[in-house]
């Protein structure tokens, strides 16, 4: 029997698996920790009983996503849960940008731009199911869906910058602003908007929802059908050369590249060795969960019914912000993103508290303490926030990096978003999960179409084994 095996657990991992294992391939995982998951993993941090996402939270792209809906999922416990606002974005002196999943209600709350938002955002949400099939794929190929795609790429080539020229009010500019920022970088650059018009998008075609039961749900899930096609998954193993992986038909690396280049030693071609030695990675996280009592005391009452919370201020606040991060400067204010997971899913509260995650951008390999940063920029928006605070456990960028390998310097993106890297990442190539060696494929979040739990960089690069095996 044709076999593989997967080094990383993680949702690209595990889609590569399961991809292989359907085609009746023999499926071994390696996981270094002690769980699997990767980034998807949820821990009870601060309070027994409650439940705080490690790193991924919010799954717009994991409930769009063409191979996890194709899973079924929901038959091995998976359950998607939805907050009643989508995204806020507070502002000083109360006002606030509310994104609802229904994109004429979001209008009617932007006034004079309402229009704008939803000539902007309107039409790439109705062809979102057929955007999916080219975006989520590298960016050379033969387009499904060509005019779309078109229509989107237009967009999505310029500066936010340039994009927020649509839009006159302080709520609408910062609205968008604080989507574009989970690029995790310049906000003056081209293709900038790109991430904030697909994430947008996918907010009001599909929603921002949790997992129930924290983000651990989603590859308990994968793990556990992928047990019941016979694949098998080790932890604790951590795999340091291909040299003790034996002779597997398939190797899947779901690793970032310099790992992948430590993995596979002198076996790597010298030319993808020295492009892997190239990629650059971007800014890093800070996180800090709290336990808090009661509700986060929002100056804008509406903030407190949204599940994703964006922390920056202005739209020209985020971007200055944004722009010292990238240029590795610590913010005093840095972009924060907050989330209330309990509101759509109460069972992650306990004890009486309810968990609140948070996370600022920081310069990649970030040795300071944002914790106090954090803290009073949720303050800023609600005064009164400090002193509901009971516990607190913080992740520093080193600390996010030994939680994941492939976070370098703390990017939890696991490649800085630039130009280049958002349109060919890894490296310039027309197959970029192939290594060079033969059998041998890259299936990170360092590959197309880059992160977020979609699991589609998994199965983008099996499908590529699948034809060296034949079995396209």
């Amino acid at each position: 029997m044709t076999n593989a095996v997967v080094v990383g657990s993680g949702p690209n991992g595990l889609a590569a698996a399961l991809t292989l294992a359907r085609q009746g391939i023999e499926v071994r995982v390696l996981e270094a920790h002690d769980r699997i998951g990767g980034g998807t993993r949820s821990t009870e941090n601060t309070v027994p009983g409650m439940i705080h996402d490690d790193c991924s939270a919010f799954h717009p792209t994991g409930v769009a996503s063409p191979f996890i809906q194709s899973l079924g999922l929901e038959e091995y416990g998976l359950k998607w849960l939805w907050p009643e606002i989508e995204l806020a974005h507070p502002l000083d002196g109360g006002r606030a940008g509310l994104l609802w999943r229904n994109v004429h209600r979001t209008a009617e709350g932007l006034g004079v731009d309402g229009r704008a938002w939803t000539g902007l955002f309107g039409r790439v949400a109705r062809n979102f199911d057929a955007l999916t099939e080219d975006v989520f794929r590298p960016i050379i190929h033969i387009p499904g869906h060509p005019f779309k795609l078109a229509h989107f790429g237009l967009n999505a080539l310029l500066p936010a910058t340039w994009t927020v020229r649509r839009w006159k009010t302080p709520e609408a500019r910062a609205l968008f602003g604080g989507i574009a920022a989970h690029a995790f970088g310049r906000l003056d650059t081209p293709l900038s908007s790109s991430v904030g018009l697909m994430l947008g998008a996918a907010a009001h075609a599909y929603g921002w929802p949790v997992a129930e039961g924290g983000s651990r749900a989603i590859t308990d899930a994968m793990a556990a059908k992928l047990t019941d096609l016979g694949g098998t998954i080790e932890t604790g193993v951590h795999v340091t050369s291909v040299a003790d992986l034996g002779n597997p038909d398939i190797l899947m690396l779901d690793v970032a590249p310099d790992s992948a280049a430590r993995i596979m030693g002198d076996r790597l071609p010298a030319r993808i060795q020295r492009s892997y030695g190239r990629y650059k990675f971007g800014p890093g996280a800070y996180k800090v969960d709290f336990a808090i009592e009661g509700d986060i005391p929002w100056t804008n009452a509406d903030v407190g019914r949204a599940g994703t919370v964006h922390l920056g201020g202005t739209f020209e606040q985020i971007a200055h912000i944004e722009a010292q991060t990238v240029r590795g400067e610590m913010p005093l204010q840095p972009f924060t993103l907050l989330g209330q997971q309990y509101l759509a899913d109460p069972s992650r509260s306990a004890g009486g508290l309810n968990p609140i995650y948070a996370y600022a951008h920081v310069p990649n390999g970030y040795d300071g303490d944002a914790t106090e940063a954090i803290v009073a920029q949720i303050e800023r928006f609600a005064p009164g926030f400090r002193s509901r605070i009971r516990h607190a456990f913080v992740r520093n960028v080193a600390d996010l990096e030994a939680y994941n390998a492939n976070y370098v310097g703390g990017d939890i993106s696991a490649g800085a978003n630039d130009i280049r890297q958002i349109t060919m990442r890894p490296r310039i190539a027309l197959n970029p999960y192939k290594t060079g060696a033969p059998g041998v494929y890259l299936c990170s979040s360092s590959t197309p179409p880059g992160a977020g739990v979609h699991g589609m960089c998994g199965f983008n690069a099996a499908t590529s084994a699948l034809g060296y095996l034949g079995r396209s």
